[in-house]
């Protein structure tokens, strides 16, 4: 890894990371300081038992509000903050490699001395380090903001880490797969609707699938399937096993694409 590539890149990074994660915070915090008053209204209670249970599913709430465990992750952590990382992974990895192809950088780095795997592994860390500072920081104002806003003992921070040790392997996956994209091809934007496009549908289909159980399939097509955020904050799921899945096919993404980075001819 070269620290210089490295400190250049994060550096251009750091906004976005930073506002990625102020925006985390602001939601989660919105979220947590809400759970009272949903909890104690009548009327939200008797919109959620008027809901199909196909949609209750599909938005994390099968199992009711009854904790802010579990409130958190059905309202959070399963759309908005599958949404902004999303965002985050999908344009920050389809960028460090293509971006820098196809404006003509990439042959600077290389005619400098750097070697490719060199200059791959620096934007590895790079997207990584974002990812791992948004979902920490997550984390700790979730473990904080359920401290000052909620008197009940109804949230269990152990589970709360568990939960985002999973979102962070599951995003090290969609992020491999988007860099992997980003090391394919040379034009930026085709990179980007391809590594868009195809996280959209994972999500989509992940959506669908828990509508009904006709549709469960379909939960075989997508990487989202492995997540099951209201399920892990309540503490009835082994999460080694998923960790364990994830990790490695993360680690097989991104040495594939550093390997096709290596091996494939770039446009001078």
């Amino acid at each position: 890894m070269s620290r210089s590539l490295f400190a250049t890149m994060f550096k251009n990074k750091a906004k976005t990371v930073i506002s990625f994660t102020l925006g985390s915070i602001f939601y989660l915090s919105l979220v947590i300081w809400l759970y009272p008053s949903v909890a104690d209204s009548e009327a939200f209670d008797t919109m959620f038992k008027e809901l199909p249970e196909g949609l209750m599913s599909a938005f994390g709430f099968n199992e009711g509000i009854n904790s802010l465990s579990g409130f958190v992750a059905g309202e959070y952590y399963g759309l908005l903050f599958i949404i902004i990382l999303l965002i985050y992974c999908v344009t920050t990895a389809t960028q460090l490699i293509v971006r820098l192809v196809d404006q003509g950088s990439m042959a600077y780095l290389l005619s400098s001395g750097l070697s490719r795997s060199k200059i791959a592994m620096t934007q590895i860390a790079v997207i990584l380090l974002g990812l791992i500072f948004i979902i920490v920081v997550t984390t700790i104002s979730g473990v904080v903001g359920a401290d000052i806003f909620i008197e009940e003992d109804n949230f269990n921070a152990a589970n709360f880490v568990e939960l985002n040790i999973v979102t962070f392997l599951l995003f090290f996956v969609i992020s491999s797969y988007c860099f992997l994209f980003s090391c394919l091809f040379n034009d930026e934007k085709k990179t980007l609707s391809i590594a868009g496009g195809l996280s959209f549908v994972f999500f989509a289909v992940d959506m669908v699938s828990k509508i009904s159980d006709k549709l469960d399939w379909m939960q075989n097509f997508t990487i989202f399937s492995t997540f099951k955020a209201t399920e892990i904050a309540q503490g009835t799921v082994n999460i080694i096993p998923i960790c364990i899945g994830l990790g490695v096919a993360g680690i097989i993404l991104y040495s594939v694409a550093v390997f096709i980075f290596n091996k494939r001819d770039l446009p001078l």
